[in-house]
């Protein structure tokens, strides 16, 4: 196991505070995870979560327009920021004696956004991620597979049916006053979780935090996640749908529900995909590409999402004029075989986890990020220090019972991407 130690601090404003002292070098992670993410949004309010992503680096009451990159560069940081299904963090990572620079710039933020925004700097950021969506979903080969597979696995009223980065026409509509209100409701000290880690005195830096934090006014409760909060664990048939599309090759996707991050069968799924598709040694790798030569790539990963239920992914991308339906049986039919999973592929796979683990752990903005996120998801960020026992706990034996109940055809959501010209 390991020893990471951790303060956690909850300040009246709600605020929870994780201290991560650790001194192997001068600099400091500044790590900012609001509980805000497309699960939240409304019908009609989609991809507010992404669009502030863009609207937080436009300028607080005290920091002008692109400052908060100027600043911290110059110190000789670095920083950045990303949205998803289950939140939205930002982060620093900077000379530790500038650890106050950091926390001047987030909690102007936190507690001045409101006064900065104008009419032109939401209209900038709308087009920004306008042309961010058609760049990567409408301009990009297979780009809108996302947002096809997830309304094929989640129904309307569960909040994983849309995609992060939102509907066009919703994006497109959002006023000030949807702007202001969203903001007011999720980016406040009780639906947030700060935690810095690095060479710093525990002391001090939870009286910094509290200097910058503190006058931040609580929000009001966060309201529930709109919609179901579990659609059950299977989609319960087998959705399709078939892309003719400007793509260079044949691909098939293959979906399924599965547990959520929070509970221990996640890691099973988790490693049933590494099994499948992690590496030259993978079974789509060894099998498909190499030795059937049907396919030119294959994929499949586990989502971890929380909300109810999280969802499994594979694909294989075949070769020109190959036929989709071979394909999908060729793909079908080694999802299906993780029912004869070996106790020497679980060992292989948990073996390259643990190294990957590690080797995030040990860089210093990557642990601040992850005790954020076992903080605000898990409510405890020394969980932490658990998760290669969590991994190490899986046995062949769990594979094969997360492929029976899992794997199965009522729970496979099959989506096909051919070139429009051989359609």
């Amino acid at each position: 196991m390991l020893s990471f130690k951790t303060e956690r601090h909850v300040l009246a404003n709600g605020l929870t505070v994780v201290l991560a002292p650790d001194d192997a070098v001068p600099v400091v992670a500044v790590n900012l995870w609001y509980g805000v993410g497309s699960r939240n949004e409304r019908p009609g309010r989609t991809g507010f979560a992404h669009l502030f992503e863009h609207m937080m680096f436009q300028g607080s009451k005290h920091v002008p327009k692109n400052r908060h990159f100027e600043l911290i560069e110059r110190a000789g940081g670095s920083l950045n920021a990303t949205t998803w299904f289950d939140r939205t963090n930002y982060f620093e990572t900077l000379p530790s004696h500038q650890l106050e620079l950091a926390l001047w710039l987030e909690s102007d933020r936190m507690g001045h956004f409101v006064e900065a925004l104008t009419p032109e700097t939401l209209a900038n950021q709308q087009g920004v991620v306008l042309n961010e969506r058609k760049e990567r979903y409408e301009n990009q080969p297979y780009g809108d597979w996302d947002e096809r597979m997830l309304r094929m696995l989640w129904p309307p009223e569960h909040a994983y049916h849309h995609t992060v980065i939102g509907e066009i026409a919703d994006i497109s509509a959002a006023t000030l006053e949807d702007v202001e209100s969203f903001f007011r409701t999720f980016y406040v000290p009780n639906n947030a979780v700060l935690t810095l880690a690095g060479d710093l005195d525990p002391e001090l830096a939870l009286a910094a935090a509290e200097r910058w934090f503190g006058p931040i006014p609580a929000g009001a409760p966060i309201p529930d996640i709109p919609g179901v909060v579990d659609p059950g664990p299977v989609v319960g048939g087998a959705p399709r749908e078939m892309v003719e599309a400007e793509v260079p090759l044949p691909r098939v996707y293959l979906g399924a529900r599965i547990p959520p991050a929070s509970e221990a069968e996640f890691y099973a799924a988790d490693l049933a995909t590494s099994i499948l598709g992690d590496g030259r040694a993978s079974r789509l790798y060894r099998r498909l590409v190499r030795e059937q030569r049907v396919a030119r790539d294959a994929v499949s990963f586990a989502f971890p999402l929380v909300h109810g239920r999280s969802m499994m992914l594979s694909w294989i991308t075949g070769y020109a004029g190959a036929d989709p339906a071979e394909l999908e049986a060729a793909l079908v039919a080694e999802v299906e075989g993780l029912a004869d999973v070996t106790p020497a592929e679980v060992a292989r796979v948990q073996a390259m986890a643990e190294t990957r683990f590690l080797s995030q752990v040990a860089q210093l903005a990557t642990r601040a990020d992850l005790l954020s996120m076992n903080q605000l998801l898990f409510g405890d960020a020394e969980r932490l220090n658990s998760e290669v026992e969590r991994m190490r706990a899986v046995t062949a034996d769990d594979v094969r019972g997360f492929a029976e109940r899992f794997l199965r055809p009522d729970n496979r959501a099959v989506l096909t991407y051919v070139p429009r010209e051989i359609a």
